[in-house]
């Protein structure tokens, strides 16, 4: 009989980590060239496949017309422009699909066979609703893009890609719980400030998705400064309340996102500096080292996306910096922490 929480199970949620990631790559392809309201219904089953034949691309197609962004954006467009958005929503919800699949049978046999621990059953338990979540709140996305104007919410939009971003995170740690069951010492002040650098990592992964949501990624592309030589532009508070520039004002959000990179290549760069006081094991030395590596690379990255007005491939491999940036942040705390 094969032991519990065998290699088997750690192999399993690796492949839910690559598969989350594969599909945050698509899913900022999918955002980037606007395909993300080209199929404007949700059927779990039938909806697997794309359409079949010229009958059910034209009835596809003319589903497409009756919604905002049609009619707002691309009413020029043919049925075969209407395929290559198409095809990019399709395959993001496909993996979706092929997600669920994967987490859901194999948590089943595992179950039956007994090769998960009570603790780990809970934490899958866990990371399953985490999934079903993320999946309603793509469609509660796309929901918002298709009454008045065709752009989907920023804030929905952000909680969607936080939500893939949490559930990657999450199951990583688990995995990780499986590969290091072993305790150690840890440094408390230490690890508190690598969660501190967490939280703040994560907060610049929500403007992230603001500039995103809201294409504040085209209204000042100059660096280091804004436009006009300015460090702070004065469209960045325009708005009232003042509190609205930092949720609403792409200009006041893209100034956030710009002020939050230097804050957290900052707290990276005094991890790195403190680890070299501290007696860090390989494991710790690794994390600590790609964490400086990729938050350079993430910020050169950032920085020529905004340059050269939010090229496709720059944006997602922008996007695909993060992913990799919290990949390792993730690593580094759950070496400092047990």
């Amino acid at each position: 009989m094969k032991t519990k929480d065998n290699k088997n199970v750690i192999y399993w949620l690796l492949t839910g980590c690559v598969l989350i990631f594969i599909m945050v790559i698509v899913g900022g392809i999918t955002r980037l060239t606007d395909s993300g309201l080209s199929i404007s219904n949700y059927k779990l089953i039938t909806g697997t496949l794309p359409p079949m034949g010229d009958a059910e691309w034209h009835d596809a197609f003319e589903l497409y017309k009756q919604h905002p962004e049609f009619k707002h954006y691309n009413s020029h467009f043919t049925i075969d422009d209407f395929k290559s958005i198409y095809f990019w929503e399709w395959f993001h919800r496909l993996i979706g699909r092929v997600i669920g699949l994967v987490f859901f049978f194999p948590f089943v046999y595992f179950l039956i066979t007994k090769q998960l621990k009570k603790s780990t059953i809970k934490k899958c338990i866990v990371l399953l609703c985490m999934g079903g979540f993320q999946g309603f709140l793509g469609w509660y996305m796309v929901k918002s893009g298709l009454v008045d104007m065709p752009d989907v919410s920023h804030f929905r939009l952000a909680a969607h890609l936080t939500a893939a971003f949490l559930t990657f995170a999450a199951t990583l740690w688990v995995a990780l719980d499986l590969i290091y069951p072993s305790k150690k010492w840890i440094n408390s002040n230490y690890r508190n400030l690598i969660i501190v650098t967490y939280i703040v990592l994560l907060i610049q992964i929500i403007y992230g998705a603001f500039i995103a949501g809201l294409k504040a990624g085209l209204v000042h592309n100059h660096w280091p400064l804004m436009n006009e030589g300015k460090f702070m532009h004065p469209t960045v508070y325009v708005m009232e309340p003042f509190y609205k520039n930092l949720i609403e004002n792409p200009s006041g959000i893209q100034f956030v996102h710009r002020m939050l990179a230097y804050v957290v290549v900052g707290l990276i760069v005094l991890l790195w500096y403190k680890s070299k006081k501290l007696q860090v094991t390989n494991n710790q030395k690794t994390a600590i080292n790609a964490l400086l590596i990729l938050v350079v690379f993430q910020f050169i990255l950032g920085v020529s996306t905004l340059l050269l007005y939010v090229p496709v491939w720059l944006g997602v491999l922008h996007q695909v910096g993060a992913f990799f940036l919290l990949s390792a942040m993730t690593f580094m705390l759950h070496r400092f922490s047990k």
